[in-house]
């Protein structure tokens, strides 16, 4: 769609808007079928338009979603208007400063913005599951056994395979890795965003906004923390880590949520589920869809991913595959 079709169709949505000298640009986001654009409709106020494809269900819930999380008070964008036939949503322009572009501030800043950002995770997964009985909210799929094992294969088929040429798959590691899905899925459910990584959060006004939560489902709240704090995208070290895990139990127990015993257990464990999933996105990015600046995270991925793997002792030959990898 081209930026003189956007304009038409913005003013078509905002005719208060049709005597001004509009523009868009567009904005580079993410490994999605969406496109997304700034529409300057006049030098002060902005609009951000979203395009989104047909080939991901998801992508329809949006705004639906966005309701509901702003009637729990969490922070997200304000939707505007949304056109399911056009498949375009209008919604509030939050800015552009997102983790990602504050990652090299001196952690003293830094570690306010990710405090925001706890606050926003941790009051999305003790209201969110609360409010889902009252509402027919469509989500994706629930976190389960054959979620976590498809993140597995995922990893072995467009990373080890794809990328490293490594086809043997999970070999000695298989029946220990399907007992980790098992285990996992097993275990019980909060909302979760499932995206939760450094470019989904914004900050703006002095607090944090999450984005592109379309994928949002019941799972576990450590596949959150672990997609916030081991991020490929943004460097943190093992103390950062750790006073951000600690940050966010603190604000759990505040709020007189519960931390099961095993809680850091199974935070290694989702650790490295969303490890191997992003992993396995960036080989799938990099060379299926020729979004070749995906390949660059992979190095950080993969040692975040054997730091990770040391503590799980069961998985001996992934431990060893990824060292070699890496």
């Amino acid at each position: 769609m081209l930026p003189e079709n956007l304009i038409e169709q913005t003013v078509s949505r905002f005719p208060r808007y049709a005597s001004g000298k509009i523009r868009v640009d567009e904005l580079e986001k993410g490994g999605s079928d969406r496109k997304y654009y700034r529409i300057r409709v006049t030098e002060e106020h902005s609009l951000i338009l979203v395009r989104y494809g047909e080939s991901r269900e998801e992508n329809r819930y949006y705004c639906a979603i966005a309701d509901f999380l702003a009637g729990l008070g969490i922070h997200v964008p304000e939707i505007y208007h949304h056109d399911e036939q056009e498949r375009l949503i209008w919604m509030e322009d939050l800015g552009e400063t997102d983790l990602w572009a504050l990652r090299n501030s001196g952690w003293e800043q830094l570690r306010e913005y990710y405090g925001l950002t706890l606050d926003e995770m941790a009051a999305l997964h003790l209201t969110g599951c609360r409010a889902l009985g009252e509402t027919d909210l469509k989500l994706q799929a629930e976190f389960n056994e054959d979620l976590y094992a498809w993140e597995q294969n995922y990893f072995f088929e467009n990373c080890a395979g794809r990328v490293f040429n490594h086809r043997e798959g999970p070999g000695a590691d298989a029946d220990a890795l399907r007992e980790i899905a098992r285990q996992l899925g097993a275990k019980p459910r909060v909302l979760v965003h499932r995206d939760f990584q450094s470019q989904n959060v914004l900050i703006d006004r002095g607090e944090a906004w999450l984005i592109d939560f379309q994928g949002l489902r019941p799972g576990l709240p450590q596949y959150d923390l672990a997609s916030l704090v081991y991020d490929p995208y943004v460097s943190l070290d093992w103390a950062q880590r750790e006073e951000l895990v600690n940050a966010y139990i603190g604000k759990v127990l505040d709020a007189g949520g519960e931390v099961a015993s095993d809680f850091r257990e199974t935070l290694d464990l989702c650790a490295m589920q969303r490890l191997m999933q992003a992993l396995g996105a960036y080989g799938f990015l990099g060379l299926v869809k020729e979004r070749t600046a995906f390949l660059e995270y992979i190095p950080a991925a993969l040692k975040s991913l054997r730091e990770v793997l040391d503590r799980i002792p069961s998985l001996t030959a992934t431990r060893n595959l990824v060292s070699e990898l890496a």
